[in-house]
């Protein structure tokens, strides 16, 4: 029995040195594979244009980390100046920005949805973060908040190109019927503000189309929609209503400052007029409302019934005076 226990004995230790060294290399190659796949994941997270910080708010405001990608935005030595100072991220802020830093750091916001600031680079211009951020509580007291930020000035950009696609027209550039529909019926229902509605509409335009084609009926829209906007501004939109047809907003108007803009357009269009090879002819009509709320619908129609009154007065100048070149 003793014989049968010392020779399993000695099997068993036999097996066992010689499996240890394999059990070994095991071990050491997926201790290696781990760090490996550490230091791979490291990598990534240090060298990717998006960086991952953790903000300590509680006891003190300070960085206890930022990603080295921070510097591809800010510049060398920003991580070190962050650590330096706490402020940096509410000095750098785009200020209209300023309120949403303030209420990340006292956990006032809504932390399922990303997070959109502006943070100056170091070229000195504010370039777009959207942010996903988690708030770190600690006995029911928020003492962190780390998150992962990501450079979308493409995107910013490319939402600005679709916005000015959406409102603005394909062929002079300036507002379209879509952006004046918008400014309607946001005057019409949401804001109460004096008010008053230019129609603009070109005469012989089809003339223009039958006799020379409709390239050169495009470069009369095209210049008349140059020459209007020109008296575009915060309180006055100039839109392309389509075809022949222009408006023009005035908020925030008199009636007589309104008569001064048609004065102005007037003379703009004779003084164009005097050196240009093509004439352009256009009838004006306005109508001012000391209150656009509810009463927008009339008011373009009251404008737009003035436009073809004055039409009619201008070809029967044209057919009575044939010397009179400008009847707007």
């Amino acid at each position: 029995m003793s014989i049968q226990f010392t020779t399993g004995l000695l099997t068993g230790m036999s097996i066992a040195c010689l499996m240890l060294p394999l059990l070994y290399r095991r071990w050491e190659n997926q201790k290696k594979k781990i760090i490996d796949d550490q230091k791979s994941f490291v990598h990534i997270i240090e060298n990717t244009r998006d960086f991952l910080y953790y903000f300590q708010v509680y006891p003190k405001r300070e960085f206890k980390y930022l990603s080295p990608s921070a510097e591809h935005f800010f510049g060398e030595g920003s991580i070190e100046r962050a650590f330096k100072n706490s402020d940096i991220p509410f000095i750098e802020i785009h200020p209209d920005d300023y309120h949403i830093l303030e209420k990340k750091v006292k956990g006032e916001l809504n932390f399922d949805e990303s997070i959109v600031q502006r943070w100056l680079d170091k070229n000195g211009e504010y370039r777009y973060f959207e942010e996903y951020a988690t708030p770190i509580y600690k006995n029911g007291t928020l003492v962190a908040i780390q998150g992962v930020l990501r450079n979308i000035d493409d995107k910013i950009q490319l939402e600005k190109e679709l916005q000015y696609q959406i409102s603005h027209d394909s062929l002079t550039g300036i507002y379209n019927r879509e952006y004046f529909d918008y400014k309607f019926e946001q005057f019409d229902q949401t804001s109460n503000i004096p008010i008053a509605i230019l129609i603009c509409d070109l005469d012989e335009l089809k003339y223009m189309n039958d006799h020379f084609g409709h390239k050169e009926g495009d470069w009369i829209i095209m210049e008349t929609a140059r020459l209007l906007n020109q008296f575009s501004s915060d309180m006055v939109t100039v839109a392309r209503l389509g075809g022949d047809e222009f408006a023009l907003i005035l908020e925030h108007s008199t009636e007589k400052t309104a008569k001064e803009l048609i004065d102005q357009i007037i003379m703009e269009f004779i003084n164009y007029n005097e050196t240009s090879k093509r004439e352009i002819k256009l009838s004006i009509g306005f109508s001012f409302e000391e209150n656009s709320l509810g009463n927008m619908t009339t008011i373009f129609s009251k404008a737009d019934k003035n436009m073809y009154q004055a039409k009619k007065r201008n070809k029967n100048r044209i057919s009575e005076v044939k010397h009179l070149r400008y009847p707007i």
